[in-house]
């Protein structure tokens, strides 16, 4: 249970600012707490203990706010961040290097027996208050905003957001941007700065575009004004156009 422990205290200090020292972490941080009484939960899991499994597991609900259940895999430097209401299901299989925030969910869309919760490959980086449900795969180094709701598997790389989740960049140059940004430093919260919602950029496209015909259409009206062209009775009114106002209510 303990031959990882060191391991994942380290891991915690490669991405969490706030951590201070050794044993602040050892002993204030709910979601090392948490993973140590997974580890004992699902040895006991293993050994077929199943009650005490069980029983070692809710203690760990009760003391840490986390609900892991013991027959949840979980890999190497495995960091839950604040931690309070995440819940990791039965069949949920989580790589190494995956982190989780806050508000968590990794559970099933069916009562069916068998893998019914999400695959997490090494280095998945899931945002707070996402639910991740189903028997899906999130894509080793992939990422899902915070509040995301995920039913369908995310390719490896990719950024994930929204209800329900879009896919915002999984090309080649998106992948070579993710690279770069492992090696400047951990992305706290699955955020980046290419993570504006696809829908978004379309309005905002549309709404550009709006606003580049008004302006070319009043310099038309202006031009056939000046030469003496009279369009006021020929041309109906339309409703004032604010592409400003609109811009900012589709943030």
């Amino acid at each position: 249970m303990f031959r990882h422990l060191r391991e994942d205290i380290r891991s915690v200090f490669d991405r969490d600012p706030a951590a201070r020292s050794f044993w602040e972490v050892l002993t204030c941080y709910p979601g090392i707490h948490a993973l140590m009484t997974h580890r004992l939960a699902h040895w006991l899991w293993g050994h077929r203990l199943r009650w005490l499994a069980r029983f070692t597991a809710h203690l760990g609900r009760f003391l840490t706010g986390i609900e892991i259940h013991p027959g949840a895999t979980i890999g190497r430097r495995f960091f839950i961040d604040h931690g309070m209401g995440v819940v990791i299901g039965e069949t949920a299989l989580i790589g190494d290097d995956v982190t989780l925030y806050h508000g968590v969910t990794l559970g099933g869309t069916s009562w069916n027996k068998g893998k019914r919760h999400p695959t997490l490959e090494d280095g998945v980086v899931i945002g707070a208050g996402a639910k991740i449900l189903g028997p899906i795969t999130i894509g080793r180094g992939a990422k899902v905003g915070s509040n995301a709701v995920v039913t369908k598997a995310v390719p490896a790389g990719a950024t994930a957001v929204g209800n329900p989740v879009r896919i915002l960049d999984h090309s080649e140059q998106g992948r070579q941007r993710q690279a770069q940004a492992q090696k400047m430093g951990f992305s706290a919260y699955a955020l980046g700065n290419d993570n504006d919602d696809p829908l978004v950029k379309a309005i905002h496209s549309l709404l550009d575009h709006a606003a580049e015909t008004d302006r070319r259409l009043a310099m038309v009206l202006k031009e056939l004004e000046a030469q003496g062209v009279k369009w006021d009775d020929k041309v109906q009114a339309a409703d004032q156009f604010d592409p400003q106002y609109l811009s900012k209510i589709v943030d």
